[in-house]
């Protein structure tokens, strides 16, 4: 016979909930409140957990602060600064938490400082600060030089001083290391005022080695365009970089570097250089005499300049040469080509070969915009399928070797933009490709002694400079 266990005695279910809040209550109790036993231990345990640790338990002892018998109870209490004995003040450690606690000074309200940004207008940033239309135009027609300031770039920066009325006061914006520009109220209106720094001038140096064209060698070397530029034409007399240039010829240079608080803010002038094309060197050194001429010499004093420069367009390319048996390309029929021809983008500048006189600047029927200019009375030049004729080149006035009389286009016979040059001796055309130009006057005798004492030092310091650098290079 199977006995059954007792049952147990039944609890009311009242019972039973009661007890069972208790319990949760108990749990959340435990969970909320801990004894202070228990906590001090957790603390101890997480001190050695490094410093995010202590920046937590730092963070609970001040959710507990009402715990503590004293301050002192707690065992961050010298390290939060609670207490009178702590040995680590915030003036002391004031270094470590400046970047951190130091309170930022409130901005200026008077004082306004706005980066240009792509888009903005000097409207919209008169708006910036504050400033309505009517202040802009007050302040750009106080001046006719005031509206210098409408000519914003991206990143200028314009610095606004702005009166208790929040009126302006003044405007400032440095345009670059070299000029700032400002405009400042008066009881007129305002006055404009441009500061111009004065940059220290030094003399630099620069070699290259032309491996593909010389813009790109001169750019390695840290040429600029300009100082680019300012060396061909030194060397466009005796050199035609249109179609003389090699790989493997080499320049050097010195030159006038401007600096300003140790910052490079722009070049000068060309003082010495040296040209090395198919194994010829070329030399120029710069000099101004005592009447106050200047102009380029090889290092001997002889005239870098001649009566007539090799080539009236810079960097173009030779479509066509000289020949007395040329197939026209749009008659289709022989005719000779009394010159040669230069293909370069349209509008690129046409320079005057030498000093001469404008004997036509017009149309003139197949050559289209022609310029002809007679030089003494040997020789004449011709410049023809012009897009247009420069500002002041007309029929009777005089223009001086490099300056610039036209620009290239296709107009007349012409299949594409480029320039028709020739070049007449007595009359004759003649290739002015192989052509000998006649020399210029060399250094006065009574200049030659002075210009060698500036010539020799130059030509020293590139040897020194070139030595230096090979050697360097065999390390």
């Amino acid at each position: 016979m199977t006995q059954n266990s007792p049952k147990a005695p039944p609890y009311p279910k009242s019972h039973i909930l009661a007890a069972s809040g208790v319990a949760a209550l108990l749990s959340l109790a435990l969970l909320v409140f801990p004894s202070r036993e228990v906590e001090a231990q957790k603390t101890f345990l997480n001190l050695d957990l490094g410093n995010d640790a202590e920046m937590v338990i730092e963070e609970k002892d001040d959710l507990r602060a009402g715990q503590a018998d004293s301050p002192n109870d707690s065992p961050f209490a010298q390290i939060e600064g609670n207490s009178d004995d702590t040995e680590f003040s915030a003036e002391e450690d004031a270094d470590e938490i400046a970047p951190t606690t130091a309170a930022l000074p409130p901005d200026d309200p008077t004082h306004k400082s706005i980066t240009v940004s792509n888009g903005d207008t000097l409207s919209t940033v008169f708006a910036k600060v504050g400033l309505s239309a009517n202040d802009l135009h007050e302040a750009l027609d106080s001046n006719k030089e005031a509206k210098q300031f409408s000519r914003l770039k991206v990143g200028q920066v314009l610095q606004f001083e702005l009166d208790e009325e929040g009126k302006l006061k003044n405007l400032q914006s440095k345009l670059s290391e070299l000029e700032t520009i400002s405009l400042s109220r008066n009881e007129a209106g305002y006055d404009f005022k441009r500061d111009l720094a004065k940059p220290e001038i030094v003399n630099a140096y620069s070699h290259g080695v032309i491996n593909s064209s010389l813009f790109l060698s001169a750019k390695r070397a840290g040429l600029s365009h300009g100082l680019t530029m300012d060396l061909a034409n030194i060397f466009g007399y005796d050199i035609d970089f249109a179609m003389d240039i090699r790989d493997g010829d080499e320049f050097e240079v010195i030159y006038e570097d401007k600096v300003v608080n140790g910052k490079h803010v722009g070049t000068g002038n060309i003082l010495s250089a040296r040209f090395t094309n198919r194994g010829k060197t070329y030399t120029a050194v710069r000099y101004t005499d005592r009447k106050g001429n200047t102009s380029y010499y090889s290092a001997n004093g002889e005239s870098m300049r001649k009566a007539f420069i090799r080539t009236p367009v810079d960097f173009a390319r030779i479509s066509s040469r000289f020949s007395t048996g040329r197939k026209h390309p749009i008659l289709n029929k022989i005719r000779a080509h009394k010159g040669v021809d230069y293909a370069a983008p349209r509008g690129t500048p046409i320079k005057a070969a030498g000093d001469g006189k404008v004997i036509l600047a017009g149309r003139n029927g197949g050559y289209g915009n022609t310029v002809i200019l007679q030089h003494g009375q040997r020789y004449r030049t011709l410049y023809a399928h012009m897009q247009g004729f420069a500002k002041g080149v007309r029929n009777g006035v005089n223009v001086k070797q490099g300056q610039i009389i036209g620009y290239i286009g296709t107009t007349g016979l012409s299949t594409g933009p480029h320039l028709h040059y020739e070049f007449q001796v007595n009359g004759v055309h003649v290739d002015p490709l192989s052509q000998k130009l006649p020399m210029a006057d060399p250094i006065a005798a009574n200049e030659k002694a002075r210009f060698m004492q500036q010539s020799k030092p130059l030509m020293a310091r590139m040897d020194q400079e070139k030595a230096t650098m090979l050697a360097a290079n065999k390390q």
